[in-house]
This record gives C-alpha cells, structure tokens and sequence, in this order.
C-alpha cells in the first residue's frame, strides 16, 4: 500500500503548506551545543524531495527535501569555522558542519550556471514555520542508486503522487524549462564563427 512507503519525515504525514507571508527563520545543524546557524531572511522556492546521492538526507529518510532561495538572502550567523565544503568540484559547493555531517546549505559559484545566485537549503533544519511546501519529486530513479529496491519504485511514485508530489526522473518541467532557457540566451550570446 502507497501510504505505508517512507519518503521523508517532512511529508511522510501529508504534506504542510507554506505561508505566503512568512519572512525566514533559521537553520540550525545537529551539533547539541555551539551548532552551525543559518539565518534564512525571506522564504524559499521550489522546494522539493530529491532522489539523488549527493543531497544530504535525515536519517532513514529515502528523500532529501531541498528548496532555494537567493544567496544574498543566507546568512551564517553563528559556526562558520564548522563549515566545510563536500566536494570541491561540484557543481553546488554542498557546505556541511564537520562535526555532525549536516549540510547546510548549497553554493554554486560559477556565474554561467543557470542556477547561480540561489543557495539549496533544508527548511526541516528549521523549528520555525512557513516555508514554501515542497511541490515535487526530482531524480526519483536515482533512489536506486542509493540502495533502494527497484522492485519498489512503483510504490514510491504511487506514494508520491498520494503526497501531491509528481515525480520525475530530472527537474519539474518549469525548472528545466528554465535551464533550457539559460542555455539559449548564453549560445544567442557567442558571436558566430
């Protein structure tokens, strides 16, 4: 049965509605003392559950739950000397407290990607509430990747689509049409040979 199939503990209940006027709150990593602080100053967008191996998830969770929001809008107000990078060469700087292993939020620093200037973080680090709902699954596949039985990949999507999430095997259509789109206006910009 659909319901019974674990995704993430953020949605596992049903999932919760955002507020449109809510302003931000703060991240905080899993440190008992002197944890990493984010402060989030406005609310995310395109929140989503991910499949992919390099999102970081809470534990038994088989998703990750990942929004954006735009990098000028996050700030680290407490625990940066705790704050390392995952993989330097990545596309999205995933910066993660060295001490417990939560990620807390995401960077890309290269101007040509066509996510530059949003930073990826994990609302459900947050005890305030209000954030933008998650409104998709991306990468669903990918769970096998991570040791997921492909036997149950059609409860997971039944499971999904119970959740209101449609999944999808890359990004929601709009966020690819965006990518797309970026990719079309950097090639108008080359010169012709």
């Amino acid at each position: 049965m659909p319901s019974d199939v674990k995704i993430h503990p953020a949605v596992d209940g049903g999932v919760k509605p955002g507020r449109s006027d809510f302003a931000g709150g703060e991240l905080r990593c899993h440190c008992a003392s002197n944890p990493v602080r984010v402060r989030l100053n406005g609310n995310t967008a395109h929140n989503h559950v991910c499949g992919c191996t390099k999102c970081w998830k809470p534990q038994g969770a088989v998703f990750s739950m990942v929004a954006v929001i735009p990098r000028d809008q996050l700030e680290v107000v407490a625990g940066e000397e705790k704050l390392e990078v995952v993989n330097k060469d990545a596309a999205i700087q995933r910066h993660r407290c060295r001490d417990c292993g939560v990620h807390m939020f995401g960077r890309i620093e290269n101007r040509n990607h066509p996510f530059y200037g949003l930073d990826f973080v994990h609302t459900e680090l947050s005890p305030d509430q209000g954030w933008s709902a998650p409104e998709f699954a991306a990468f669903v596949s990918s769970i096998i990747e991570g040791g997921y039985p492909p036997d149950g990949m059609s409860a997971v999507r039944a499971r999904l689509k119970e959740l209101g999430l449609e999944p999808y095997d890359a990004l929601s259509p709009p966020l690819m049409d965006a990518i797309a789109t970026h990719t079309r206006k950097r090639q108008d910009a080359v010169p012709a040979a």
